[in-house]
Formats: C-alpha cells, structure tokens, sequence
C-alpha cells in the first residue's frame, strides 16, 4: 500500500498550514482556551460553586460527600501540578492560582457552614458517597476512574489491613470452645415493649442537639441508690461513689457510659460491676498502653478471677480465663472467635478511642456488643471514658451504639421505649430536655473530683514564661512575622477584590476600621490549607518548633524541681523534645525513665514500676499521647508541661496521671510557655474555653472550641493584632 499522500490531501494539510502561519497568536489563544477548559480544575470549579449556592441557602450539609470530593481532588491536583515539570512557569501559577480559587470558596463554604470543617483536615474520614463523587468528577474530567483510589489513613491508629487477612483463633479458645459446645443463648428478660407512636420522626438529631444545649445545670448522671455492702479483697477501699455505682448493678442495671473525671477509680468499678453483676466471662476493649495496667488491677480488686492477656496473634491466651483483655490494636484479628466465645459482659476502656464511627475499631467494637447482645438479654455493658467528647456531640454516637441504646439511624429498643413514655415529640420544646434525661437514666454516671473527693488534694496549673534566645528564638520569631505578613497580604488582596469587583458586596468593617468576618474567613483558609501551604511556615510547623526549642528550658526546670522537691512527670508531644530532655538530665546525672509510644509493654511497665518504686529515680519522661491515659503516677505532685495541647481535654488528662485517688499531696503542673511567640496565645484561648463534656454533661454555660477552632482562633488573634499595629 502505497504511503504516499494524494494531492487533495497534499492541498489540505498545506490549507491547514497556511492557516496556522496565518494566525498563529490566535490558535496560541485558542489552545489556551481549551486548556483552561479541559480537566479537573474546570469540574473542581463548576462543583464548587454548586456548592456555594446549596450553602448560601441553607443547605450545605445536605452536600458533605460533595464537599469533600472536591477538596481532595483540588489537594490532589495541586500536588500533581507542582510536580509536573511538562509545564511552564506561567502556566504551573495560573493552574495553582484556579486551584486557590477552589480552595478560597471551600474556606468561605465552611465559614458559613462551620460543619463543612472538619472534612477539610487531612485525616478526614472518606466515605463511599466521596468516593462516588470523585469518581463522577474525574469522569467529567475525562481522567481514568482509577485515579479515585485514595488511600484511607487509618482512623485513630487503627490497623488498615482487611480482616480476611488478619484472622486469629487462639488454641485456647478452640479448646474451651469444645469443652463448651452449646451456649445456651440467654433471653430470660423481656424487652420494653414499644408502641410506635415516635415512628416517623428523627429522633437521633434531636437527642444528641439536647446534650449540646442543655438547660443550665441540668443533672449529668442518673439516680444511683445508696451504698450496700460489698465484700472486697484485703487491703483495698471504695469509696462512695464508687459503691453507688455498685449497688445500682447489683440492683440490676446493666448498661453504664461512666464518665466519671479521670482519677476517680473507673477501673475499679467496672471490675467490680462484673463481679455484683456475674458477668463472666468478661471481655476489656483497652488501649495497648493500659493493657498490663488493666491485668494489674484485675489481681487487685477480683484477685478470685484469672486474668488473660491477648498479645498478637494470642497464641497464649487462655480461653477459660473470667477475664480477656485485649487492644484495640490487634482487635481485628480477634473479632470472630470473640463474638463467638459466650462473653457475658464487656468493657471498653478510653472509650473515646471509638468516637469515629467509620474507623475499624469502633466497628469492631459494636459488632461485638451487637453479637453479644444477641446471645445475653440483658449483658453487662460498659464504657469508660473521663472526656466521652473531645471535638464534637457526634462523638456520643458511637458509644451508644456499643451499648445499645441507639442503633445506626434511630434509638434502640429501651431508649425508644424511655422516650414514649414522656408522650412529646421533638416539635415540643420540652421535648429535649425530657429525652436528654431519658439517656441519662439509661446509665450515664458523671462525678467531678470537686463533688465526690473531697479529700483529694488541690490542683494549680501555673505557667512559666521562658525566653527563646539565639538563632533559634530569632528565627521563630522572624517565622511569626512572616506568617502576620501573609495572612495581611491576604486580607488586603480580598479587600482590593472587593472593590474592583463590579457587584456591590457588603462590608463588615467594625469601628476599629477591620472586617472581623473577612478576618476569619482568611484564617479559615491558612488552616484549611495546613501543609499545603507554601508561602511560609503554618501555625502547626511553628508551634512544633516552639517545642523543640523550649525542650532544653523545661528539662532544666524539671531537674530543678526533682532536686528540691522530689519525683517529677514530665510531658511532651514529640520523640524529639523527648529526647532533648533526656540528654539533660543525662548530663544532670539525674536518673529518669521514660513512658513512649514506640516501647514494649514489658519495657513501659518497668519504666512505671522504677518511677514508682525506686527512691533515686527523680523524673520520668511521658509521651502524651502514649502516657496521657490509664497510669496512676501519683508517687510525684508535680508536672512538667513542655509542650502545649491543642485541646484541654488532652493537658487535663496528663495531669490527671498525677492528681487522683491516692495523692497526698496538692498537684502542680508548670506549664512551660515561650513568651512572646503564638505558644502564649494558645495557652489563652485553651484557658478560655471550658470542655465540652462540662457543657454536655455537667450543664456548665461555657463554650468549647475543638482543635481546629483553637488553630483558627491563634491564626484571628495574630491577623487582628497585625491590622491595628499598621
């Protein structure tokens, strides 16, 4: 076949040419054109502004899984362009600058909407409805569908492998399972009969909106009768609000959120509540930091018992033992032969750990009360938790669902029953509060230290101001500069917008001469992009710096206070400012240990067991995040804060290791705080703000701020304090 081309073809392609010589500049313009036209950035836009329209009418939740989509594929894409070296310069910043348009829209969106926000952080739950949706976007881009495959993080730690892939049946448990063939399910209750006069109406929403605005002192913990004797092991105590829990289970009741503050004992009573309540075998849903802690204060309170630990795989778990204790890590390869094994009763300590109700282990968890609830009427069912809400009302949800109360879209059976018999409806207003005290009556226990332990000592959080000195102290604040500058520049540029924009758009500006809502809807944005951002350093960068450089300062306070007053607790977030602190004290010549998130059970609890009982170790060093939960380090009364929390809930937690049941001595936690720098400002609005459980649970007035506010509000103060100082 010959390949030669005929002279029509010959007179066209030269048409064509001449055209292309004849006009190049336009045909440049019109590639451009279809650039700008062609793929994601131009759906990403179209969606966004959708978006804007649903939530400038009232209906921006209604569009989440939408919202969502867009932000990862805008971060997605801008990745992508940076990374492409196809491009030139000038078409890389038009691309990067559609992008920030997005992302502007998405901030102003979540000011507007602020349940929009959280789906900006980057570890965000993506749920199918995103999934489909960025699927359905990268279709309209013409990209391949595959490009959706987003990899999940893990939510809260939890292990990403499917279950098929991580099974495990212990020996043991086969072998108890065939000495037992036949559990013999157990329905000798019967349930409350429901009526159906609620059918049709949402009732979730309305429950949960009672605990985020309830009535000012409002009760937070059901009637409890008074204490009755109980026979305790040798050489241990209860006190009496621990035994009001007590006689309420021996009474019969059976499902409990014990909420009490952190230091009050909750272990104890949940151990103790499976003994008044016979519930064996009894089943701990514990984090693996607190998992030999828990086999401890099992030998202590029900020392009758006998006690196994899952490691692993479980290889050496005993099947017959009355109590199983198990991680929440290595939960997933142990969810069948658990929901299986007759488990009469279960207990899930920091129960806040399965607050996201898409992560595996709260899945987990309620599949294995749902399985257990199946096979026992009335079973004993427990969560402990002394911050049951960290960011969000929503974080209540998962934790009914574990004890039954609520199933996925509607209350269970009891509830249900509990919220007839008030004979209201959510469209009358006294409603809330009768359905408010409905789920307290089905077992939420709340006792605060200042109403039930007295005789617990005082408690001051003192800050100590210290001064960044040298490079590094030049540097930050040099970083805090520069971080105002962008944030003005970003202000003025949407003020400048403003008024070249041909449409009148309302202005806010106080008497101060400042738009205070444009204020914050720039700061929405810097948050909102985190790490993306590339201009400078972002508010979290900073504020891990400020720690590393503070670490020298607070070890040598620490060494201070262990020299004249005796054992010390000292805190940090990172490995780093761990590390840094322990050469001091090396050179110091001050013996400490140290509680991190990277160490063997075994080594943790030796750290534990040297700070408490050898007299010439002076400090131990605490990981927050692996420490600020379930250890009693009551030995030392004083704590060391080197770096700041983004929430109270997390600093409370740390200091609660020191002040509870036990301590003799009043509690000071020093908070080390750089002086002039963003870590002081922070420290204000985390003072400022009271918790979140206080206004839900304990009827307090005050507000709460969730992480990502107290980053917004860091970021309002900064701009602010850089628009008068101009």
């Amino acid at each position: 076949m010959s390949t030669q081309p005929t002279q029509s073809s010959r007179r066209s392609r030269g048409g064509q040419g001449n055209r292309r010589g004849g006009n190049r500049g336009g045909n440049r313009a019109g590639q451009a054109r279809r650039r700008d036209n062609e793929g994601i950035i131009p759906v990403l836009a179209k969606a966004v502004r959708e978006v804007e329209q649903a939530v400038q009418k009232g209906q921006g939740l209604s569009h989440r899984s939408r919202y969502q989509a867009i932000a990862l594929l805008a971060r997605k894409e801008r990745l992508r362009v940076r990374a492409d070296d196809q491009v030139s310069e000038q078409q890389r910043d038009t691309e990067l600058k559609r992008l920030d348009g997005v992302a502007t829209i998405l901030a102003q969106c979540a000011a507007r909407e602020p349940g929009l926000f959280s789906l900006l952080d980057e570890n965000a739950e993506i749920g199918e409805a995103t999934r489909h949706r960025m699927a359905e976007m990268l279709e309209a881009a013409g990209q391949a569908a595959e490009a959706v495959a987003v990899e999940e993080p893990a939510a809260d730690g939890d292990a990403a492998a499917p279950r098929h892939e991580r099974k495990a049946t212990p020996p043991s448990v086969i072998a108890a399972r065939l000495a037992n063939p036949f559990l013999v399910p157990d329905f000798s209750q019967a349930a409350p009969r429901v009526h159906g006069t609620l059918v049709g109406w949402e009732l979730i929403g309305p429950l949960l909106n009672s605990f985020e605005q309830p009535v000012p002192g409002a009760p937070a913990c059901m009637d409890l009768p008074e204490p009755r004797p109980i026979l305790l092991p040798p050489g241990v105590e209860l006190m009496e609000h621990q035994a009001r829990l007590l006689s309420a289970i021996a009474g019969g009741h059976r499902t409990v959120l014990l909420a009490d503050e952190p230091g009050l004992g909750k272990t104890a009573q949940s151990l103790l509540a499976a003994e008044a309540a016979e519930a064996y075998p009894l089943l701990c849903v514990v984090p693996n930091v607190v998992k030999t802690n828990w086999a401890r204060e099992a030998a202590t309170w029900v020392p009758g018992r006998s006690v196994s630990v899952v490691h692993g795989d479980g290889n050496d778990v005993d099947g017959f033992a009355d109590i199983i204790i198990v991680n929440y890590e290595v939960l997933d390869r142990h969810v069948n032969w658990i929901g299986e094994h007759g488990f009469r009763g279960m207990v899930v300590d920091e129960a806040h750990y399965i607050k996201n109700r898409k992560s595996q282990r709260s899945q987990y968890v309620v599949e294995i009360s749902e399985r257990i609830r199946r096979r026992v009427a009335r079973p004993l069912l427990m969560a402990l938790t002394g911050t049951p809400l960290i960011n969000d009302i929503e974080d209540f949800r998962a934790i009914w669902h574990f004890l039954g109360w609520i199933e996925e879209r509607k209350p269970g059976q009891a509830l249900m029953a509990a919220l007839e018999e008030t004979h209201l409806t959510p469209a009358d207003h006294p409603f809330y509060p009768a359905a408010r005290q409905a789920v307290i009556d089905m077992g939420i226990v709340r006792r605060r230290k200042v109403d039930v332990a007295a005789d617990i000592p005082a408690r001051r959080v003192a800050d100590l101001p210290v001064e960044l000195e040298g490079a590094e102290g030049r540097s930050i604040q040099k970083a805090e500069r520069e971080l105002a500058m962008r944030l003005v520049g970003r202000y003025d540029a949407a003020i400048e917008t403003r008024r070249s924009s041909p449409v009148a758009i309302a202005s806010a500006e106080g008497s101060d001469g400042i738009d205070h809502d444009l204020v914050r809807r720039v700061a929405e944005r810097e948050v909102a992009e985190g790490s993306d951002n590339t201009t400078g350093e972002n508010v979290f960068a900073m504020v891990r710096r400020i720690g590393r450089a503070k670490a020298t300062l607070a070890a040598d306070y620490t060494a201070q206070l262990a020299h004249s007053t005796g054992k010390v607790v000292f805190f940090a977030k990172h490995l780093d400012v761990m590390d840094a602190a322990g050469e001091v004290f090396d050179k110091r010549e001050i013996r400490y240990t140290q509680i991190r998130g990277d160490q063997s059970a075994t080594a943790r609890t030796k750290a534990i067991d040297d700070f408490v009982g050898d007299p010439d170790v002076k400090v131990i060093v605490c990981s927050l995040t692996a420490a600020g939960v379930g250890i009693n380090l009551q030995v030392a009364s004083n704590v060391v804060l080197a770096e700041l929390s983004w929430t109270d809930a997390e600093q409370t937690q740390a200091i609660d290791r020191v002040h509870r049941i036990g301590q003799t001595e009043p509690v000071t936690a020093w908070r080390i705080l750089a002086a002039q720098t963003i870590d002081t400002r922070i420290a204000e609005l985390i003072d400022s703000k009271a918790g979140l459980a206080a206004r839900a649970l304990d009827g307090a007035e005050e507000t709460e701020t969730a992480t990502v506010d107290i980053q917004v509000e860091t970021l309002v103060s900064i701009l602010t304090d850089a628009l008068r100082g101009r």
